[in-house]
């Protein structure tokens, strides 16, 4: 998780705590932001998924490189 105020990073736990459980950011007391100010967050998380199809298409048009198109995945849900 990133935080930043003002475009300036914030450090973990020195400036703000985050609950990995439901993602609630606190900063901590003397580093609350001043009203107005922008705060910006990046997030980083894992979503399980599986492939759709049973192959995959891929593009060997070069020597010892390739590509691959798409890959078709599927979200699973609980």
């Amino acid at each position: 998780m990133r935080v930043a105020v003002a475009g300036v990073e914030k450090s973990v736990t020195s400036d703000f705590d985050v609950d990995v459980t439901t993602g609630v950011v606190t900063f901590v007391p003397g580093h609350v932001p001043p009203a107005g100010a922008a705060v910006t967050a990046g997030y980083l998380f894992d979503v399980p998924v599986r492939f759709d199809t049973d192959t995959l298409e891929i593009d060997l048009a070069a020597f010892e490189a390739g590509e691959i198109p798409k890959i078709p995945l599927i979200e699973l849900l609980d």
